[in-house]
């Protein structure tokens, strides 16, 4: 058996746009210029508490990160159902997961930096919520690359370890999997470099969802 763990924003998701989007208002709102889109990118997959503080050059969350979260999520569904603003999966996502679900060795779960309403969002949006079972989400657990989403998953599905698979685009996803004694699969149509991801811990580099299944064969 083995575990798929796989990471939201960045790798099931092409979601850069609404994040930045979403990020650059708040910061306008709390009187900051809005910031760059590599800033922003640089951030996704941190739980959002960590990433604002982060993005301010903090090195710990204070009380204006916690209410410049707030805001965020406030704003986050608005933002969201404007024109322009959809979430799609990246190419080749689709047949993946149904692919992997027909394997009765396989089983698929997710470790997003996310709220679980926005990765419940996702996943039923496009069609991939029956064959998630198992997930653990910026609610439930310390943010990446804190090994707990990874250890929880493995714990609920009576899995080692060392039989779960992380995929991922960032350096926290790599990070993340090496702390937690899984496989580190990282995705190069993601927001980090293929260099970073290979300094972050990356066991290997897929250039297309396809080459993800050669994992589990």
């Amino acid at each position: 058996m083995k575990l798929a763990l796989f990471d939201c924003d960045g790798t099931l998701v092409d979601s850069a746009a609404l994040i930045h989007e979403v990020m650059a208002r708040t910061f306008v709102h709390f009187g900051y210029d809005r910031p760059g889109v590599a800033s922003t990118k640089s951030i996704i997959g941190l739980t959002l508490d960590i990433a604002i503080a982060r993005m301010r050059g903090k090195p710990d969350v204070d009380d204006e990160a916690i209410a410049m979260t707030a805001h965020y999520r406030t704003i986050y569904t608005g933002v969201r159902d404007e024109p322009g603003m959809d979430v799609p999966l990246f190419n080749g996502i689709k047949p993946l997961v149904d692919e992997l679900a027909r394997n009765d060795d396989i089983l698929i779960g997710a470790v997003t930096g996310k709220s679980r309403r926005g990765l419940i969002h996702i996943l039923e949006k496009h069609g991939l919520a029956p064959h998630f079972i198992v997930s653990r989400t910026a609610d439930d657990c310390p943010s990446k690359p804190h090994p707990a989403m990874v250890m929880e998953c493995c714990s609920e599905t009576g899995m080692n370890p060392a039989d779960a698979i992380v995929i991922g685009d960032a350096i926290y996803d790599m990070q993340m999997a090496k702390a937690a004694g899984a496989k580190a699969v990282g995705v190069s149509w993601g927001y980090a470099s293929v260099d970073d991801l290979v300094t972050a811990g990356a066991d290997s580099i897929v250039r297309h969802p396809s080459d993800i299944l050669k994992h589990f064969s």
